[in-house]
């Protein structure tokens, strides 16, 4: 650690003065106090994710307000502002400065908004989790819908499913676009222009510099992404029996085309129909050193009644008591799904030392994070992972072809999802700057710019609602795509550094604890201690830059 203490040393500016009272005891104070509610928050969110139930929501949505209450005191925050102003000479204690300030400001408006903020939240995701779309008497589950998308060959039963899987966006909307206007009176409130600019302060980042790097990503993809688009419409067009013009949003294979189509001859879930995804994920993270059988059994994994349909991992108490929600069904993309939520998992307190301080035992930053777990998850559709794992066909002639036709897939998904982030990245910051102009024509005129797909026929309905990210975790949808920059970044240096020169496409990691050391040192052990920036460059010797992004989703010659 003595590299990362140096670094941390000359990242952060010396005081000159301090503030009356101890820094040190001010945060040890308020850490004392806002542990538990921290804790409680987490536990309610949990409940409520898995039961549905009214009362759970209702006991969230108490302890969300409980802690926003601690957080917005005025009397600790203007302690907080002063002492943040001095400066600290410490460099540790002067990341935590930062840290809870930057939490704390967000909180600095009128109690009773904060409230009715949560209060529609907390009752937007409510209808999120428990909504199950319906095509005549027929309910479906998420995993229902995709499987429809996935595999009918009929045009109008595609559309009603993707239809009925839209009707949440139409049941949240007024509630979203009130909470829409509550978060910008907030961000107001604190000086600035709107909610969107705010949270990107409140994350280490400016406007400016994310949309730039997003315009850079723009001219990198966009015709590779055409091309690739183009092969995939063919077969598109071709399995449901009509032109390539004829398609429209429910010819894809999931709701918001973020995912690459399954159609290039290799069924990938077929790979997994009768593989258990949980011991391949025990075994892996065990080969590198970083195992999570105490992840999983405390985690809730399988589908029931009132649970949320997505996916998340959450600690719980920065103490090692790491979670994850799941709804996992034999496939490729719940293998995906529980390689990427175990790797937000193994980046946690599970693997951050117990030295770190508690405001710092977090991930550096939502996209480091998010960059760990989408390195992990790539996995699932590599062919050397698939056949190291036991899961390869026996044939070496189909065990060629199915990793040549996954190698398309996970080089087309890159590029897929790239444009796909462009869309909600555009969208969110055009949906606070002005969220009463024409959101459902801005949806799709974005969806037709950077998706490149047809908006459907007459359709005006708010389809841009039925994203819970928009609601749950508003401003973050950017940091999936910076956090795959992170992760080539760091999986090029990891190819160079851990695997001795190895290329890139022929590391998989496996039954190589030295990935684990190294992530570990390298990426985890430092928490927050380093701000997103600092930790790229720690990690990977250079800022983060899409250079090995591109060579990711470069065809093979």
């Amino acid at each position: 650690m003595n590299r990362l203490l140096t670094l941390l040393i000359l990242t952060v500016p010396a005081a000159i003065t301090c503030a009356a009272d101890p820094p040190e005891k001010f945060i040890a104070d308020t850490v004392a106090k806002l542990k538990p509610l921290d804790i409680a928050n987490n536990l309610a969110w949990w409940k409520a994710s898995i039961s549905g139930k009214d009362e759970d929501f209702q006991q969230k949505q108490e302890a969300q307000d409980r802690l926003d209450a601690f957080l917005a005191d005025p009397a600790q925050f203007q302690q907080l502002k002063q002492i943040h102003e001095q400066g600290v000479k410490d460099p540790l204690l002067a990341r935590q400065v930062e840290v809870l300030y930057l939490q704390c400001l967000e909180k600095q408006v009128p109690p009773l908004l904060l409230r009715e903020m949560n209060a529609l939240s907390n009752s937007i995701e409510k209808t999120f989790n428990t909504y199950r779309p319906k095509v005549g008497d027929e309910e479906l589950t998420s995993n229902a819908v995709r499987q429809v998308l996935l595999k009918s060959d009929d045009s109008k039963r595609r559309q009603a499913v993707w239809e009925a899987s839209k009707g949440v966006g139409a049941a949240v909307e007024q509630d979203l676009l009130k909470l829409v206007r509550l978060r910008n009176q907030a961000a107001r409130e604190l000086g600035f222009k709107d909610y969107h600019v705010l949270k990107m302060f409140l994350s280490e980042q400016d406007q400016g510099d994310i949309l730039k790097l997003f315009d850079e990503l723009d001219e990198l993809t966009r015709e590779p992404f055409r091309q690739a688009k183009a092969e995939i419409d063919e077969k598109l067009a071709a399995h449901c029996g009509i032109k390539v013009e004829e398609l429209r949003p429910w010819h894809y294979h999931d709701p918001f085309f973020q995912d690459s189509p399954a159609v290039f001859g290799a069924d990938l879930d077929a790979l997994y129909r009768d593989a258990d995804i949980l011991k391949l994920c025990r075994t892996f993270y065990k080969g590198v050193g970083l195992p999570v059988e105490d992840v999983l059994d405390r985690s809730s994994l399988f589908e029931q009644p009132g649970k949320s349909p997505h996916a998340f991992c959450t600690d719980i108490d920065r103490n090692g008591d790491v979670r994850v929600l799941a709804n996992v069904v034999p496939s490729e993309r719940w293998m995906d799904t529980m390689l990427h939520e175990l790797g937000h998992a193994v980046y946690s307190s599970k693997n951050i030392p117990d030295t770190v301080p508690y405001l710092l035992r977090d991930a550096s930053h939502i996209l480091t994070t998010e960059g760990i777990a989408m390195m992990f998850g790539r996995l699932s559709k590599n062919g050397r992972w698939q056949q190291a794992m036991g899961i390869a066909a026996d044939d070496a002639v189909e065990r060629a072809r199915v990793s040549a036709d996954a190698a398309r897939v996970l080089r087309n998904q890159l590029l897929i999802f790239s444009r796909w982030c462009q869309v909600m990245l555009r969208f969110e910051q055009g949906l606070y700057e002005n969220p009463d102009q024409d959101l459902n024509k801005r949806w799709w005129d974005l969806v037709e710019k950077y998706q490149m797909v047809k908006r459907p026929d007459g359709r005006n309905a708010p389809d841009y609602a039925s994203k819970i990210h928009i609601v749950v975790a508003p401003v973050y949808y950017h940091n999936y795509m910076m956090g795959e920059l992170f992760a080539s970044q760091l999986h090029h240096t990891i190819a160079r550094e851990v695997a001795d020169g190895a290329a890139p496409s022929e590391v998989v990691y496996i039954n190589n604890s030295k990935v684990g050391v190294f992530l570990t040192e390298m990426v985890f052990a430092p928490g927050r201690t380093l701000s997103w920036n600092e930790l790229t460059k720690f990690a990977t010797s250079e800022a983060l830059n899409p250079k090995a992004f591109a060579e990711d989703f470069k065809p093979a010659e």
